[in-house]
Order: structure tokens, then sequence, then C-alpha cells
């Protein structure tokens, strides 16, 4: 049997929806798993796989979690990376590929489990569920703690927006950026941030550009995580000034995301590079567009042998 696996980029808060809200981009990493090939063997390609060398394959991880889960064994296989989400930048490489190991076993130990089913165990093992939730489901996800559960926002219906990304060529640490939080945070900016996530949500799931700009504003951990990476408000304020309807820190950083009206797209980008030109941050800024798509499987490939 062999067969491959494709998960998509994310972004994860889009502003005050923190370890809620996840939204999926049209980047992918693709894993290939092949039962006649190497038992054990696993390799890497892609633009990220350098990243990679030396670090344990998480979606093999994922695959032994998902067998151990269901008291099962996996059979021999060998797995083939192709890595082109960024690693460490914000933008849901480590989800892409935990929930590509889930569907993965999934499938090969012929479990017939739900994207419920899967989307719960992710949320346990990644201990949040908007990444996960959008890299399994596509589209822009609302994930809801106590039941476990995502409701889509955003599922393939057209809207006249996509996003522009700064991807900094400096990686971030996840540990850190929730490090640099503090314990408690004072009670305007709590209830501020309720408002503007749920009318970050409710311009989600309507298509509404007003509301999804007047929602992008955060207080619970941009504002700290801006000392970590100090062209987050520069690049925001360009992007917006440029025309943008809203601009966040993407996920724990250090990528900066803006979702943008097709027709100000190159504005956008013009401006923020240039305001990291200045700043002297070296990465780089393209149009990435939000996908409906979620993780899908490409079933009996031919055999290696």
């Amino acid at each position: 049997m062999r067969f491959s696996v494709k998960a998509p980029a994310s972004s994860a808060n889009l502003g005050p929806g923190f370890d809620a809200i996840g939204l999926a981009l049209d980047l992918w990493n693709t894993v290939t798993v092949d039962t006649d090939g190497p038992a054990g063997e696993v390799t890497s390609s892609g633009s990220e796989s350098k990243l990679l060398e030396g670090a344990q394959n998480l979606t093999v991880k994922a695959m032994k979690t998902l067998a151990r889960e269901y008291g099962k064994t996996l059979p021999g296989f060998s797995l083939h990376a192709e890595t082109e989400v960024p690693i460490a930048r914000g933008l849901g490489s480590s989800a892409a590929a935990l929930v590509a190991g889930l569907v993965a076993a999934n499938h090969l130990l012929d479990l017939g489990l739900s994207q419920e089913d899967l989307f719960q165990l992710a949320w346990r093992i990644e201990g949040h569920g908007d990444n996960v939730g959008a890299a399994l489901y596509g589209g822009a996800i609302l994930a809801v703690p106590r039941v476990l559960h995502a409701t889509r926002l955003w599922s393939g219906e057209d809207r006249p927006y996509t996003a522009v990304v700064f991807i900094p060529e400096a990686t971030g640490a996840t540990w850190a950026a929730r490090a640099a939080l503090p314990h408690e945070v004072p009670h305007a900016d709590a209830a501020h941030n309720v408002a503007t996530a749920a009318g970050l949500a409710v311009g989600l799931l309507a298509g509404d550009m007003e509301l999804i700009g007047a929602g992008m504003h955060d207080r619970l951990h941009e504002p700290y995580r801006a000392r970590l990476f100090t062209h987050l408000d520069a690049v925001k304020d360009a992007a917006r000034e440029a025309g943008a309807i809203g601009a966040c820190l993407s996920g724990a950083g250090p990528t900066v995301l803006s979702l943008v009206a097709r027709e100000r797209v190159t504005a956008v980008i013009a401006a923020v590079e240039a305001v990291v030109r200045e700043a002297g941050v070296p990465g780089r800024v393209l149009e990435l567009p939000p996908t409906a798509e979620g993780t899908t499987l490409i079933p009996e490939l031919a055999t290696s042998r």
C-alpha cells in the first residue's frame, strides 16, 4: 500500500482569537507512506527540509500515538515528507505534520475514524484546537473548548479578500512566545478581546470585511510578543495604511499576516516590503490565499516496486 496525505499551513489567532480561531492557507506539506518501502525509513525534501535534519518526525510520532490510543500496531512502512510550510514561523507547521500523521494512521489501520474523532485527538495532543482544526477541516474555524468542537466560520464561499504574509528568515519558538505572556491581564483588555474576537468570528462567518477589520485588534498577546518581534507593529501599521482589512501576528510569530482585498494586494506587498527593508529584517513577502480545502488523503498510489 502506498498513499499520500497533504495538509495545509494555517494561521492562528488572527489577532484576538487566542488559541481559538484558525485559518487554513494555500501552502502544503505532503507525506507519502509506503508499506512496501524500507520499514522505518524516513526521508524528507522541500524548501524547509534542512531545518528538520536530526529532529523527531512529528508525523510518525502522531501515527504511533493514534495506534497506541486504539490498541493497534502499525505495520512496517517508509515515509517521505515534502515540507513547504515554514518551520517555527507561526504558520502551523507542527499542526500540519500532526494532522497528516493522524489521517495517515487512520487510513493505514483502517479505523474508520471521523474528522471529529481525529480533531479531538489532535487537540489533546497539541493542547489547543486552532491550528489543528484549520489544517484538518480547511477554511476558517472556531475551536470551542470543553466539547473540543470546531465550528466552521468559512468553508469555501467566495470571499473578496486574500492574505499577505511577511515571513522572516529568523525562526521563533512557541515556548518563548508563550513565556512572554503575563499570568494576568487587565479586565479592560479581556473585555476588549471578548468583543473583538466575537466580531471577528461573525465577520468571517458572514464575509463582512468591516467586522473582520474591526475584529483584528488584540490586547492579550500581541503587545507582549511585540517585544520579541520588533517588526510586528511596523508591519501591521504599514499594511493597514496601504489598505489591508486587518493585520496580526500569525500564531506565535514571527510571521505577520494581513487580510487584504484583492485589489489592494500589490499596494500592501509593496508597503510591507518597504518597511521591513528599512528595518533590516530579512524575509519574504508573498500572497498566501486562504484555502477551504483541509487535510486530504490521496489513496493507493503506484507501489515503489
